[in-house]
């Protein structure tokens, strides 16, 4: 069949008087122009169909696969492999008299269907990428680094694929060889292995999910994860700005992963107002009756006050001096307003821990630390409860003689 399509050609051209050689290259060039048009209308046709077929059933389908399968032209991909094949299938009959010239090409031609299926692979793999990522419970995990675990494995298998077609060696005895040098490999793609090997355990342990809110000093990260890769996790700031961080890097550093609070009833309130240690008193009887003004804590000084001077009068406690038997500071009653005050808060979380506590004396004086829960769990919601309590509970300790400590500064001086 290939004889006498040339023969055809040859024949026509020698009948015009061409010479033998000359003719051989017009057939050549004839022929070669002819497979080209034949290649570009098959291509042309095959695409026409596929497209028709592929529209045809994603209009009747609910599923979106196969509308991303579109999007991402998996589709106009595969129809280039049959015009492919056809011109591989034409080389012989082209080049019939110049085989040193079919050779490289056929290689040529083999190559470019190996791109081809790297390319209709790829193509595949970010199908299903976008495909997991339009499911629930897929939407936070990190697809976008197995895709790219495939695709590195489906390059290096091109490559080698390709290597062995140039070199016409098997591609098992290649990759026999190429195993020699798996060490200088591991140390190019040291990066990618570890971030596979991260990527894999971050999934497997749940460290990291797409939408938590993390923050990573190291790597001045605070905001939100958008996207988990290979190789990256990048974060988005508060101030918008984008922070990438190597994905090895949140299995072997510390960071906070903000979900907990996320997920949980409330957000956490815990600061502390630092009380001057010589501010500290007993109260007197008529520092409590003043106290009593206070609608929080009258009822509270009232039981106190009647159990206090029961049990002094039961003791017989010399009250001449305060010290004696038992008493009222103005701390402690700071200290229970505190707490009586998040306790009639609306927007404190009531069934979540609520505590006003003091802790450990300091050089700067008496921490008494506030811990509750903020029902808003919204950054900015959140900050305006705080402030709103402090404002109040710094505005509220000179009521009680008390003080704050702050460290000296040109007004002290004068004073």
């Amino acid at each position: 069949m290939q004889k006498q399509i040339t023969c055809f050609f040859y024949d026509i051209f020698e009948s015009f008087g061409i010479e033998p050689i000359t003719a051989k290259y017009i057939n050549m060039l004839t022929l070669l122009i002819l497979a080209l048009i034949i290649t570009y209308v098959i291509d042309r046709i095959i695409r026409a169909i596929l497209r028709a077929i592929s529209f045809r059933i994603a209009k009747q389908t609910k599923s979106p696969f196969d509308d991303l399968l579109l999007a991402n032209k998996v589709p106009r991909n595969v129809a280039h492999i049959i015009p492919l094949i056809v011109a591989l299938k034409l080389l012989p009959i082209i080049f019939i008299d110049f085989s040193y010239i079919e050779s490289p090409l056929r290689k040529i031609l083999q190559v470019l269907f190996i791109v081809l299926t790297l390319w209709i692979v790829r193509s595949v793999l970010h199908t299903l990428e976008d495909y997991f990522k339009t499911l629930p419970r897929l939407k936070d995990k990190p697809i976008d680094s197995y895709i790219q675990v495939f695709m590195i494995f489906a390059w290096i298998t091109g490559i080698l694929a390709a290597i062995a077609v140039f070199s016409s060696v098997s591609i098992w005895k290649f990759i026999t060889g190429f195993g020699a040098a798996s060490a200088i490999i591991l140390l190019i793609f040291k990066d990618t292995i570890l971030g596979f090997v991260a990527s894999i355990q971050v999934s497997i342990n749940d460290m990291v999910r797409i939408g938590d809110w993390i923050t990573f000093e190291k790597h001045g990260a605070d905001g939100d994860v958008i996207e988990i890769n290979l190789a990256t996790v990048k974060v988005q700031n508060f101030d918008n700005t984008i922070t990438t961080i190597p994905t090895y890097a949140m299995i072997s550093d510390s960071f906070n992963n903000w979900r907990g609070m996320t997920n949980s009833d409330g957000r956490r309130i815990k600061r502390h107002l630092m009380i001057r240690q010589d501010s500290i008193k007993f109260l007197s009887e008529q520092d409590i009756e003043r106290l009593k003004g206070v609608q929080l804590i009258s009822s509270y000084l009232e039981q106190m006050s009647s159990k206090i001077d029961k049990y002094n009068v039961q003791h017989n406690a010399d009250k001449a001096i305060l010290l004696n038997g038992r008493n009222l500071t103005n701390i402690g009653v700071f200290r229970k307003y505190i707490q009586t005050y998040l306790e009639n808060h609306s927007a404190i979380n009531k069934d979540m821990l609520l505590m006003a506590r003091q802790l450990q004396p300091t050089t700067q004086g008496v921490p008494l630390e506030i811990y509750a829960f903020s029902k808003d769990k919204r950054w900015e919601n959140y900050e305006y409860v705080m402030s709103d309590l402090f404002d109040h509970f710094l505005a509220s300790v000179p009521f009680f003689d008390l003080e704050i400590f702050e460290l000296p500064n040109s007004s002290t001086f004068k004073a």
